[in-house]
C-alpha cells in the first residue's frame, strides 16, 4: 500500500530576480501568470519568454473553455517548458499543458483521454492557500455541468515548486484571508481522510499549527500584522498541499463546488462557508476515530475544551473574515436539494475521501443550516 510521495522539488528563493537567474527563464519558456504580479516583479527583468496572462482567457475560476484556449496558444508557441506564476487558478490551468496530445479539457477531466506527460512544469505560487504547486490535482468548472470537477493524476505534479515570499508582500487582505483559510481546510480535511497516515498527519498538523498561530496574532493585532507572517503562511500552504496531495480533501470541497460553479464564488471563500458545518456534522455522525484525535489537537491550540472546538474555531475565523449566509451569494432555497444531488452525482472522488460519506439528504440539511 502506497503511503506517501512527494514528486515536486521544493525550493525557497528571496526574489523574482533570483528565480529568473537560477532557472534560466528565457526563450523556450511558456509563462502563464497573474498580470499584476508579473508586471511588477518580472516584467522589469526583461525576460525573453512567451508570456500569457490568466485574465486574457477569462475572469474568475478556470473553466474548460478557458483552459482549451490556453492549450491552443501553448501548442502554437513552440515552447518546451512551462512556468506558472500565480494563485491556484493559474497553476491548475498550467498543469493541463504538460500533457501530450490535443484532447479537450472536458475529455481529460471526464477521463476519456489517455494522460501522458510531455513537458516540465515550474509552479510559483503567489497566494498562501491553494498548495497546487505540490499537488497532482487540477480543478475547473465544466461549463456544461454548471459545477466544478477535479482531476487527480500523477502526470500533473509540477516538477518544481518555488516559494518566493516577496510575491505575497502586497496580497490584499481578502485574498490573504480566503487563501489562508483554504490552506487550513486542506490541512484539516486531509487529517481526517481515510487515506491519511502517519506521514500525511505530520504535514497536516504542522500546517494547522502555523495557520492557527498566525490567525490568532492577526485577530489580536489587526490585519496589518499579516505582513510579517507571509513566509510562514506560504510555508503552511505548501505543507497543507503536500498533505492533501497524498490524503485528499473531502466533503467541504465537494459541497463548495456548486456554489462556485453556479454563483462564481472564489474557491477559498466557497470552501470557508462549509468548514465548521461539515465538521460539526462529522462530530454528530462519527465522534470517535481520527476526528477525536483532531479535536484533542485543535483544543490544545485553541485553548478550549474538545466539545467547544468548532464553536471556538468558527469565532476565530469570523475575526479573520466574516462568513456570509449562502443566500447572500444569490443561492435560492429551492436549489438546496438540487445542489445536494449534484454533489452526490458528480463529486464521488471527494465524497469517497470524506470522514463521513454523506447522503444527499444529509448534505441538503447542511445547505439548509447555512442558507
Amino acid at each position: 500500500m502506497k503511503l506517501f510521495q512527494q514528486i515536486s522539488r521544493i525550493e525557497k528563493l528571496d526574489s523574482a530576480e533570483d528565480f529568473v537567474r537560477e532557472y534560466e527563464i528565457g526563450k523556450g519558456d511558456f509563462i502563464l501568470a497573474s498580470r499584476t504580479i508579473y508586471d511588477k516583479y518580472f516584467k522589469p527583468l526583461g525576460v525573453e519568454a512567451c508570456v500569457k496572462y490568466k485574465d486574457s482567457y477569462g475572469q474568475g475560476e478556470p473553466t474548460d473553455s478557458m483552459m482549451d484556449a490556453l492549450a491552443a496558444d501553448f501548442r502554437c508557441s513552440g515552447c518546451t517548458r512551462i512556468t506558472a506564476i500565480g494563485g491556484g487558478a493559474v497553476i491548475d490551468m498550467a498543469k493541463l499543458l504538460v500533457l501530450d496530445g490535443e484532447a479537450s479539457v472536458k475529455d481529460i477531466f471526464q477521463k476519456r483521454a489517455a494522460l501522458k506527460k510531455k513537458y516540465p512544469l515550474i509552479a510559483v505560487p503567489t497566494t498562501c492557500g491553494a498548495g497546487s504547486e505540490v499537488s497532482n490535482v487540477s480543478i475547473a468548472e465544466m461549463t456544461g455541468l454548471h459545477s466544478k470537477l477535479g482531476l487527480a493524476a500523477d502526470e500533473l505534479y509540477p516538477d518544481h515548486a518555488v516559494l518566493i515570499p516577496q510575491l505575497l508582500s502586497e496580497l490584499p487582505y481578502a485574498f490573504w484571508a480566503t487563501s489562508a483559510i483554504d490552506a487550513f481546510i486542506h490541512a484539516i480535511e486531509s487529517f481526517v481522510s481515510p487515506k491519511a497516515n502517519l506521514y500525511t498527519e505530520l504535514f497536516s498538523k504542522k500546517a494547522m499549527e502555523i495557520i492557527i498561530d498566525g490567525f490568532r496574532r492577526v485577530a489580536v493585532d489587526g490585519p496589518d500584522a499579516r505582513g510579517g507572517l507571509m513566509d510562514e503562511f506560504l510555508t503552511a500552504s505548501n505543507l497543507a498541499g503536500i498533505a492533501f496531495g497524498n490524503a485528499g480533501t473531502g466533503a467541504v470541497h465537494a459541497m463548495s463546488y456548486p456554489l462556485s460553479g453556479v454563483y462564481h464564488v472564489t474557491h477559498g471563500e466557497a470552501n470557508y462557508q462549509f468548514l465548521t458545518a461539515v465538521f460539526s456534522a462529522y462530530q454528530r455522525f462519527r465522534p470517535e476515530g481520527r476526528l477525536k484525535e483532531l479535536n484533542v489537537f485543535l483544543a490544545g491550540m485553541l485553548d478550549c475544551g474538545q466539545e467547544e472546538v468548532y464553536t471556538v474555531l468558527k469565532n476565530l475565523l469570523d475575526k479573520i473574515m466574516k462568513r456570509k449566509p449562502l443566500r447572500e451569494y444569490g443561492m435560492k432555497k429551492e436549489e438546496i436539494e438540487s445542489f445536494a444531488k449534484n454533489v452526490e452525482a458528480s463529486q464521488q472522488r471527494l465524497l469517497g475521501q470524506s470522514y463521513v460519506k454523506f447522503s444527499w439528504e444529509q448534505m441538503a440539511e447542511i445547505y439548509s443550516q447555512l442558507y
